[in-house]
């Protein structure tokens, strides 16, 4: 069965974040009645995901490199966040997250171009861990070309474990008919879900199917994702942003 390769110091699981820093960035979202930007909702989620790595890789009072990371952030151009791929232990040191800014446009396909080079680059060292994922997070429709062709060519992408996984958590008001009334209730998208919006129906077709070993790791903190459902996420709340964030790092671990 693929994607059952367990995260160790080893075979490092290896996670990219392809982060939106358009400047719709810098609208509001309601949190509990507060007002907060979707950049810093977005932060916060991600923080939190790396707590959890930190976490999960913890034996005593060793931090082990279970994960590795890369930290992208895309608008027109691409920043990388750490400069490099860097491990769990080095990422907890740097704080990568303050030092976002939000920028003009939205290029995704060059910034999809950049994951499909750091990736040739990677796999060589990857094939005995984990299938690499790749956690798009964006807030709408791309300025530049088509990211889809670079999309599927990085999915067609594989080590041992499974091809490479892409997720999207996709930031918008309503994109769904239905009402998610209880997130740990929550079945997930699925590829027959209807998306009312024309991008996030496009992200729904270039998100992989969630792994099995994912589905148990998150019903492990209490959700119940469907058998068959997709690695995308409606962003329309805080706890929906942090549960696509916290799905990104559900490799099972040793």
């Amino acid at each position: 069965m693929l994607y059952q390769t367990q995260a160790t110091q080893q075979t490092p699981a290896y996670i990219i974040y392809l982060l939106d820093v358009s400047a719709s960035m810098n609208q509001m979202m309601d949190v509990e009645g507060e007002e907060k930007r979707r950049i810093d909702i977005v932060t916060d989620a991600l923080s939190l995901a790396i707590r959890q790595m930190v976490f999960r890789s913890t034996k005593g009072s060793r931090l082990l490199p279970r994960y590795k990371l890369s930290i992208l952030a895309y608008s027109d151009q691409v920043f990388d966040l750490l400069g490099g791929v860097k491990t769990i232990d080095e990422v907890a040191r740097l704080r990568p997250l303050e030092k976002i800014q939000t920028h003009r446009l939205t290029d995704t396909a060059k910034a999809f171009s950049v994951v499909e080079k750091l990736l040739q680059k990677e796999l060589p060292n990857l094939q005995d861990g984990p299938a690499p994922v790749v956690c798009h997070m964006t807030d709408g429709a791309s300025t530049g070309e088509d990211p889809e062709l670079i999309v599927r060519r990085i999915m067609n992408m594989s080590v041992p474990d499974g091809n490479v996984l892409i997720e999207n958590i996709f930031i918008s008001d309503e994109i769904m008919q239905e009402q998610i009334t209880s997130i740990k209730k929550w079945e997930g998208i699925m590829p027959h879900t209807e998306i009312t919006d024309e991008y996030g129906a496009k992200l729904q077709r270039l998100s992989s199917p969630i792994p099995q070993s994912y589905r148990e790791m998150m019903t492990e903190y209490g959700f119940h994702i469907g058998d068959g459902a997709v690695m995308m996420f409606p962003g329309t709340n805080a706890d929906l942003v942090s549960l696509g964030f916290q799905m990104s790092a559900a490799t099972p671990v040793r």
